[in-house]
């Protein structure tokens, strides 16, 4: 299959132990959070960290675009991930990771595959079953975002293999779910350029996802989007149009705006937004609960970068009415980027992770009063 490379089990391995480096220690000081916030380095050395899943005995484990899965864990219980264990190499760009029953889920660009009991087995890691094999294999926005839903599903997108493109398969462009066991796969949006990142809003159980603009219309547009799935089929746009009300030059033609379901948050143009969590924990105050933060990746290609921040966007009553930053310092005023935020998850006692795969580090974001 194209693409794939053979996979290769890391058998007795030891855990490796790592300190921060003053490098990474030296960006801490260059990042900026509100008053009574506290960010430190969770677990240094993970290369190309992107997504991450919680164990339910406290393993954290990170899934990559260099072909590795890690499993980090604060065996001394001093908030530091001392320990990494390297699960596999040489996958097809698994960057999506969730947790289930003991189970680790990896999402490859075209198959999700499942670790069994791997909490207890991190050193000796088994042999996956494969779950689901039947995605696409274009590396060209491949690479997954992955998460189960309130209902016990698994959901996950494919990415349009293109910046911009009218593919014949219907597969490209879409958000799916399947069952835990790979049954039941059903598509449940179209028109969706590339997501990777999505949760649930904790009052209406409605799923967001944010989704990736197209390039080369300049600095300003397309917005980038946050979207809302309520449990209909239904097309967000892409190729045709994009944020709702801007025809494509290209595949726009006769197509109206108004029949595609539009964003109902527009980021900035460009800032690629990634993972993103809704806080539920009690450690934050009381103006943060239900709030939205997002993993602004960053710009690649325009003239004056912007993203490379968390970003806070504010609910009310089911809705997002404002966006604010949260954490930002990565992007200098200079314009050297120091980082690049991928996702963000929330730990048992209320602190949140930040993984960030141009340093490959793991941050904590703890409140301190």
């Amino acid at each position: 299959m194209k693409g794939f490379k053979a996979i290769f089990w890391l058998m007795a391995f030891s855990p490796l132990c790592f300190a921060v480096k003053p490098e990474h220690e030296a960006v801490l000081k260059q990042l900026h959070l509100p008053f009574g916030f506290k960010i430190s380095i969770y677990a240094d050395d993970v290369p190309n960290a992107r997504q991450m899943a919680l164990g339910e005995h406290g393993v954290l484990f990170v899934g990559t675009r260099d072909g590795k899965v890690y499993a980090l864990r604060d065996g001394d219980g001093d908030g530091v991930a001392e320990q990494r264990y390297t699960l596999a190499k040489e996958l097809y760009l698994p960057s999506g990771v969730a947790y289930k029953s003991g189970a680790l889920y990896v999402a490859e660009v075209n198959r999700i595959i499942r670790f069994d009991e791997i909490e207890a087995n991190l050193d000796h890691p088994p042999q996956p079953v494969v779950v689901f094999d039947k995605l696409p294999s274009d590396k060209h926005h491949g690479w997954k975002y992955l998460k189960f839903g309130p209902d016990g599903k698994l959901y996950s997108a494919i990415g349009a293999p293109c910046n911009i493109c009218n593919p014949e398969d219907k597969l490209y462009g879409s958000l799916f779910s399947i069952n835990a066991d790979g049954t039941g796969f059903q598509l449940l949006a179209h028109g969706v350029r590339n997501t990777v990142g999505f949760d649930w809003e904790p009052g209406t159980r409605h799923l967001f996802f944010n989704d990736n603009g197209r390039d080369n219309l300049g600095d300003d547009l397309p917005p980038d989007e946050l979207n809302q799935w309520t449990g209909s089929e239904q097309h967000y746009g892409f190729p045709f149009c994009h944020a709702g009300s801007i025809p494509d030059p290209e595949f726009g033609g006769k197509m109206k705006c108004g029949q595609f379901q539009g964003p109902v948050w527009r980021y900035k143009a460009h800032v690629a937004p990634l993972g993103m969590r809704f806080y539920t924990g009690r450690q934050f105050p009381e103006h943060y609960y239900k709030q939205l933060f997002v993993a602004q990746h960053g710009s690649w290609n325009r003239s004056v970068p912007q993203g490379y921040q968390v970003a806070l966007v504010k609910f009310s009553q089911g809705e997002p009415l404002s966006e604010h930053g949260f954490v930002s310092g990565w992007l200098t005023a200079s314009g050297e980027v120091l980082g690049r935020p991928v996702d963000v998850l929330q730990m048992p006692d209320g602190s949140l992770l930040v993984s960030d795969d141009k340093l490959g580090v793991i941050y904590k974001i703890e409140y301190k009063q």
